[in-house]
């Protein structure tokens, strides 16, 4: 895994470039994800990826394990949420919105933390909501 020199403590570092790094790795293993069930055409895959990564699967996602994070992690959810981000999605609502970037920077303290296996857990059961949701 690369490990990108942000901060020594990663306290100091925003939610706002905790959730940026966050929505990267999230929307990769998304498309990993997608790849591995479908042997389809690009554009077909993005559709299906839009799915994972959409403000509201996410928001649904982290609302449904909010309970299983620690307190630390929870801090590090709170933080992205609440951070004053200057744009909103287009087909979100801002509560949404503002879960999907508090699951984002969660993502990317984990990354950042080289937390690899949680990382995964969380990944991973995100999509089993998301999977469930039909």
């Amino acid at each position: 895994m690369i490990i990108p020199f942000v901060a020594t403590d990663l306290r100091e570092v925003s939610g706002s470039s905790l959730a940026y790094i966050g929505d990267s790795i999230y929307e990769l293993y998304a498309r990993c994800h997608v790849a591995s069930r479908s042997c389809s055409q690009s554009g077909k895959m993005h559709k299906l990826t839009v799915k994972y990564v959409s403000a509201a699967a996410q928001a649904k996602a982290i609302r449904s394990l909010e309970n299983e994070l620690t307190e630390e992690e929870a801090n590090y959810f709170r933080r992205g949420k609440n951070s004053n981000s200057p744009t909103m999605a287009k087909n979100a609502s801002p509560a949404d919105y503002m879960y999907a970037t508090g699951f984002e920077a969660l993502l990317g303290y984990l990354f950042l933390e080289n937390n690899e296996e949680r990382l995964n857990y969380i990944i991973q059961k995100a999509f089993e909501v998301i999977d469930n949701e039909k």
